[in-house]
Order: C-alpha cells, then sequence, then structure tokens
C-alpha cells in the first residue's frame, strides 16, 4: 500500500477578518504564543511522517515562505550571542521537511489548492488541510489519520460534533447508518435539515481520483469550486470516504478574531512556561 508522504496545505486565503493585521502579514502568521498558527499545522504534518508538504500561496504570502527557510543572519546572530537552544529549534525546523510552494491559479474555492499542486501530487494519497485549522490532541490529528489509513485503505475527512445552533455555519455530514462511511455532506443545513451535528474541518485524505473528480466539477455554490463537492461526487459513483473523528482533542479554527483568541488561551493555558500565570490572571480579570 502506498505511504502518505505529501500534504497539500491551503493558506492563499486573504484573511480581511483580521484586517488591519493581515494587510501585510499573512494571516496563517498569527501566532499562538510563540509560533505562527502555520508552523503548527506543520508540525501537526511532520508527526505523521509526511516528508513533502505543498504549500499553495499567492503573491502576499513570502513572510510566510520565508518562516520555513534558513535565516543565516539570524542564525549568526543567535550562535554570537550563545542562544544555542533557539538556534537548533529553528534551524532544526527548517531541515524537517521539503518545502515545496505554488502559486494558486483558477477559479476561487478550496477545490482550487489541490488542482494547482496536481501535477506535483503524484498518484499517491495525500493530505489536504486548511492552513489556519488547528487540532489540538494527544496523539497530532494528522497522524491519527494516516494511522486509520493504513489499517483500512479508505479516504477520509475529519470531523467534530458541534452544538445544534451552530451547524448553519458548517459543511455537515450525513453518515450511512451504522458505520461512519459518509452518504452526503450539506453545506450550512437549517437544524431542521442537518442530518447530524458532525461538522467537516479542514484534514482531509484525498487521491488521484478525488483529483480526476476536481478537474469536471462544475462551480458551486457563490460560484467557487469546492472540495466536499467532489467529494460527494466520489461518493455518489461508489466509492467509499469516511468521517474521522478526533480521539482525544478538538478542532480549533483560528479564521476570525474570537475563535483566534480562544485557540491561542487553550493553548497557552497548557503551557508549563505561562499557564498557570495565565490561569490566575484570568480569575482575578473575571472576579474584577
Amino acid at each position: 500500500m502506498p505511504k502518505i508522504t505529501k500534504a497539500v496545505v491551503a493558506v492563499a486565503g486573504t484573511g480581511t477578518r483580521f484586517l488591519p493585521a493581515t494587510k501585510t502579514m499573512p494571516k496563517e502568521m498569527l501566532p499562538i504564543i510563540d509560533k505562527p498558527i502555520i508552523q503548527l499545522v506543520v508540525e501537526e504534518l511532520i508527526s505523521a511522517g509526511i516528508k513533502d508538504i505543498i504549500l499553495v500561496t499567492k503573491w502576499d504570502k513570502k513572510s510566510l515562505e520565508d518562516h520555513f527557510d534558513h535565516n543565516h543572519i539570524l542564525n549568526a546572530e543567535l550562535k554570537k550571542a550563545g542562544k544555542l537552544a533557539k538556534l537548533n529549534q529553528i534551524t532544526e525546523f527548517a531541515d524537517s521537511a521539503n518545502f515545496i510552494y505554488v502559486r494558486q491559479k483558477g477559479p476561487y474555492g478550496n477545490g482550487t489548492p489541490v488542482l494547482s499542486a496536481s501535477s506535483i501530487l503524484g498518484d499517491d494519497p495525500f493530505m489536504y488541510v486548511w492552513g489556519d485549522d488547528l487540532v489540538k490532541s494527544e496523539i497530532p490529528f494528522a497522524k491519527q489519520m494516516v494511522d486509520d489509513y493504513k489499517r483500512q485503505e479508505q479516504l477520509m475527512i475529519g470531523v467534530q460534533k458541534v452544538p445544534k445552533n451552530e451547524v448553519d455555519r458548517y459543511g455537515i455530514v450525513k453518515l450511512r447508518q451504522g458505520n461512519m462511511e459518509i452518504e452526503d455532506i450539506i453545506e450550512k443545513p437549517s437544524l431542521k435539515h442537518a442530518p447530524s451535528q458532525l461538522a467537516d474541518f479542514g484534514r482531509m485524505i484525498l487521491n488521484r481520483d478525488i483529483i480526476n473528480i476536481l478537474k469536471n466539477t462544475p462551480l458551486g455554490k457563490n460560484n467557487e469550486l469546492w472540495i466536499v463537492d467532489a467529494i460527494c461526487t466520489y461518493v455518489k459513483n461508489g466509492g467509499i470516504f469516511l468521517a474521522k473523528e478526533i480521539e482525544n482533542g478538538e478542532w480549533l479554527t483560528t479564521g476570525d478574531p474570537l475563535n483566534y483568541l480562544k485557540a491561542v488561551l487553550k493553548f497557552a493555558i497548557q503551557r508549563e512556561d505561562v499557564g498557570e500565570e495565565l490561569k490566575k490572571f484570568i480569575r482575578n480579570l473575571i472576579l474584577e
């Protein structure tokens, strides 16, 4: 069975919800304490054995691309100052994977990054992730998915149960009775028409079949190319596509300011160096 060693990361979004902060900085570079969002995503992929990380970018993502490269001036300054732990931290990360950058071309939509990277993906299965979706879990979620793929050899998408009053914000999966096979994905349904409370998010294992379907998928809602439309076609043509729930963890979207702040706090309160003091500060803030 072919191994999953490649991942496509969609990072071509504009980040308008975070303006003016994102006027000159990619939203994926916003920090979760001392690491940008995108670094946490990439670390998760590396933990799953991913070797080739294909970041689908656009013209204003240069700082993101530089983040995964060596900064020889900074390296020299850290070495001179004797800050060897920091030096090793940034140099080891730059060498931890093969980073490939592809400029996004094609219609707007979350299916386009896959097509933009298709010529370098080959015929093996690959991971596809959003660059601003985090998963905080005991075992990295990408590794959970890759391990499941090794056992079941089926394509899959990450899902998480959301409150009933939030189903109209997400794509909600309809499962076949008695298992985790997807029958359909309904985009932002009303509570009355929601087939479940399981929302899909930006962690998927796809293959060449999905790419081929995507090439012939018409533009959908808002005149965009949607990856879930290709997944639904794959299922309707007889393919098996699984919903994968997170084990001992949770999905944390950072796509808007409120959820970004929630993610920062959840990561921060579990940090040994700042967690306890931060919890005291939050308790005092609430009392005030």
